[in-house]
């Protein structure tokens, strides 16, 4: 997989639209509440080019009997995929264009997500450095995704941890 951070695109908002209708069409009362997550939702955040959706269930049974229907709309369906809770699905293979972390209502895993976006797009300041640590990290890590997110790692769960003090008001 090639790790290119591109400038702010607004048409990731539009696509993200467009894959939210394709999946809520095919999947139905499967999905709760769906979320655009990750760099592309924040407006005027550099990013992988990589559409990060959130759905919340109230069954990971459910999606797991819907693994079909996600493989009809062009995922690969990978269970956990290290992260205990999560049904995780990607869609492009090493041209991947999108990635749904699913989670069942309420999984913590939500809230830090949400709040981290919605951080972001208030602290212009932290995005910019975020950004400007992406685009470093690009360069450097010669196409490993897990040195790329390695080198992420401290920044963001430091600055999850206050997202969520943020939200919370504390």
């Amino acid at each position: 997989m090639i790790i290119e951070v591109a400038p702010y695109n607004p048409d990731w908002a539009n696509e993200y639209e467009q894959e939210k209708y394709r999946l809520v069409d095919v999947l139905g009362d499967v999905i709760l509440e769906i979320h655009h997550i990750g760099s592309t939702s924040v407006k005027g955040l550099a990013a992988k080019p990589v559409i990060d959706i959130i759905i919340e269930s109230d069954s990971l049974e459910k999606l797991d009997a819907a693994s079909s229907h996600f493989e009809n709309l062009g995922y690969e369906v990978m269970g956990e995929f290290g992260i205990a809770g999560r049904r995780y699905y990607r869609k492009g293979g090493d041209d991947r264009t999108h990635q749904i972390h699913a989670f069942k209502v309420g999984d913590p895993n939500i809230h830090r997500h949400i709040a981290f976006r919605n951080y972001l797009a208030v602290h212009p300041d932290i995005m910019r450095e975020y950004q400007e640590l992406k685009l470093k990290l690009a360069k450097a890590c010669n196409n490993d995704i897990d040195a790329y997110c390695d080198g992420k790692d401290s920044f963001v769960k430091n600055h999850e941890a206050k997202a969520i003090r943020w939200v919370s008001g504390t």
